[in-house]
């Protein structure tokens, strides 16, 4: 008697991992056992480090203003507390990409802070 494989539904189950799998080396891309493990753990990462690279950037947008401040003469602190009195609503995302790509439009905003400050 041939033995039982299960029908369709098992063999959708097993090709959805075996998709993901794609481009995998070795065994991990054929054989559903080691696919599934490798799938697991690649969709725990993905999982993860969407939300690490959401910090990363927040880090990396700080660092930028910070530096950009301090080639106008101010803190990064100052700058922000001064924006926030200002009621400068800015998001950091903006203010590293107008440090990077609009020199002079940051020194304006830094200025605003600055008046907000004094």
């Amino acid at each position: 008697m041939p033995r039982v494989t299960r029908g369709f539904k098992a063999r959708r189950r097993r090709n959805r991992v075996l998709k993901l799998a794609k481009g995998y080396r070795g065994g991990r891309h054929k054989l559903y056992r080691t696919a599934t493990e490798a799938v697991d753990r690649a969709l725990v990462y993905a999982y993860r480090d969407r939300r690490t690279k959401k910090r990363d950037f927040r880090r990396l947008w700080i660092t930028r203003i910070s530096a950009a401040a301090k080639m106008n003469g101010t803190s990064y602190s100052k700058l922000m507390g001064g924006l926030n009195k200002a009621g400068v609503e800015l998001d950091r995302k903006v203010l590293a990409n107008m440090a990077i790509l609009d020199p002079s439009a940051f020194s304006e905003v830094v200025r605003t802070a600055a008046e907000a400050n004094a």
